[in-house]
């Protein structure tokens, strides 16, 4: 399965049973950088989020980013 940014951190959302709203208030418990609900979700709507941020929101989420060689 191939997931843009938008749609795995909606997924992950959904598991999680959290809205955005939780999501932005957890980044800004747990980050130095300041988000808003309305920049997250342009950033994410927009594909301008970076590598970075993404690496952010999963990490607050309790998930990992594993890199795995295709086979």
């Amino acid at each position: 399965m191939k997931l843009n940014a938008k749609e795995l951190v909606k997924l992950i959302l959904t598991k999680e049973a959290l809205t955005q709203k939780e999501l932005v208030e957890m980044l800004n418990e747990k980050t130095d950088k300041k988000y808003t609900q309305g920049g997250l979700s342009r950033k994410l709507g927009q594909g301008t989020i970076t590598y970075n941020e993404v690496a952010n929101v999963i990490e607050v989420l309790g998930y990992d980013i594993e890199l795995k060689k295709k086979q």
